[in-house]
């Protein structure tokens, strides 16, 4: 057991002592550039120190190295960073101190909006009345038929055609009431015989009748009631026969005045009876007006009469109407009344064009400011005021109208106020703001 022991501790001695000179090799760093070459051949085991290795002990422990060296572009990118937080932190200081002051916080004056404004003083104007609508025949007729059902045989008319009074517009079919009047007829011819009977036996009778025997007083009453009884059949035959030939004619769709036909649903073989939708609409004697919409507060300025230029959509020159009738009420959801005017026959003139109106209710003398002065939100229109002391107010205006150079202020200026004309809704009440110089001042 002894020989054995002591053969196996020089071997695994050196086992030991080689694991661990492999070790060292592989967590020997790289040699930085510059320095020496490691020659592990010529020297083995020089950087070993001396130990001594039994059985028993465990591996022995190497010696702590020295940290590599740091590489020199490493250093230099370590420098380059600090000097740049170094500048970061020295600016961020400056900027919390406030740095150095700028011309706006030496003078507050110079940083504030510099503006437009002027004063509009009061200039003369036209006051106007506008308003919107549409183009209508004055008497519209509507034209139908009022007679049994039966169907359209003949149109005779064309839409925009100037029909005169009488004048058959379409045809229906006669076929059935032409029999009608017919036999009322034949039955007119048989009653009236029978009368002309009962007449000469009435005359007969009584002739005899004072012969004493001949004729009772009860026969010659009774004849007498025939011709009483056949002479109203007669009359009931006429009376019919007049209804059918009434009939008869209405067959024939007749202009009941002159005009102009505006529009025409009859077609050849239309069904048509009592109640149904007008076959033909007649614009009585051509006349045509404007029904137009006028605000509330601009009716008490119209007068019947008054003279008013109406344009439509195409036409280049204004048609000259006048105020036919004023509304006598006023609709409460749109407060709007609809007021007529008269225009004169034009072939222009077609009924359902849009048409815009304008009456000229007399002259005044109020401020007008350019349309970009004017604004408005919830609480109504106004407009910003620039005072001496330069801050900027709100000034609450009502507008009076429309004029192409501006909008007339009916009240809340008068006139001699410096008025922002444009980008006022970037500005606040209270606002210090600069007024620019006229473009002409020197």
């Amino acid at each position: 057991m002894g020989p054995n022991r002591s053969s196996r501790g020089p071997l695994r001695s050196s086992r030991s002592l080689r694991k661990y000179r492999i070790e060292r090799v592989e967590s020997r760093p790289f040699p930085a550039p510059g320095d020496p070459p490691v020659n592990d051949e010529a020297q083995p085991h020089a950087d070993l120190p001396e130990v001594h290795v039994d059985d028993n002990s465990p591996p022995p422990v190497p010696p702590r190295q020295a940290p590599p060296a740091t590489p020199w572009y490493l250093k230099r990118a370590y420098l380059v960073a600090a000097g740049i937080v170094l500048v970061a932190v020295i600016g961020l200081v400056f900027v919390m101190r406030g740095g150095a002051k700028t011309p706006a916080a030496q003078n507050p004056a110079d940083a504030a909006p510099l503006v437009t404004a002027l004063a509009p003083g009061r200039s003369p104007y036209t006051m106007t009345v506008s308003f919107t609508g549409a183009i209508v025949a004055r008497y519209d007729m509507p034209i139908g038929v009022d007679i049994d059902a039966g169907r359209v045989a003949q149109i005779l008319v064309e839409v925009g055609d100037h029909v005169r009074a009488g004048q058959v517009l379409a045809r229906l079919d006669t076929s059935l009431i032409s029999a009608q009047v017919a036999n009322l007829r034949a039955t007119l011819e048989q009653n009236r015989a029978e009368a002309v009977l009962a007449e000469a036996d009435y005359k007969r009778a009584a002739a005899i009748a004072s012969s004493v025997g001949a004729l009772s007083k009860e026969e010659v009453d009774k004849r007498q009631s025939t011709v009483a009884t056949t002479a109203a059949r007669v009359k009931a035959a006429e009376a019919q026969l007049a209804e059918a030939e009434a009939r008869l004619g209405r067959t024939a769709l007749r202009a009941p005045t002159d005009g102009i036909v505006l529009t025409r649903t009859a077609e050849v073989g239309q069904a048509v009876m009592p109640g149904s939708p007008a076959l033909f609409r007649l614009a009585r004697g051509g006349e045509m007006e404007m029904r137009a919409q006028v605000a509330e507060q601009d009716l008490p300025r119209l007068k019947v009469g008054q003279g008013a230029e109406v344009r439509i959509t195409g036409v280049a020159a204004p048609f000259d109407g006048k105020v036919r009738l004023l509304p006598a009420a006023i609709d409460p959801q749109t407060r709007l009344g609809e007021v007529r005017v008269t225009l004169p026959r034009d072939p222009n003139l077609r009924p359902g064009a849009f048409a815009r109106g304008e009456a000229k209710v007399g002259s005044d003398v109020r401020p007008i400011v350019p349309q970009t002065a004017l604004l408005s939100d919830s609480r109504g229109s106004y407009v910003l005021v620039v005072p001496e002391d330069g801050h900027v107010q709100r000034r609450e205006v009502r507008v009076g109208g429309a004029q192409p150079t501006g909008i007339v202020i009916d009240r809340g200026l008068d006139g001699n106020e410096r008025v922002v004309t444009t980008a006022g809704a970037f500005l606040h009440e209270g606002e210090f703001v600069r007024v620019a110089a006229p473009k002409d001042a020197t």
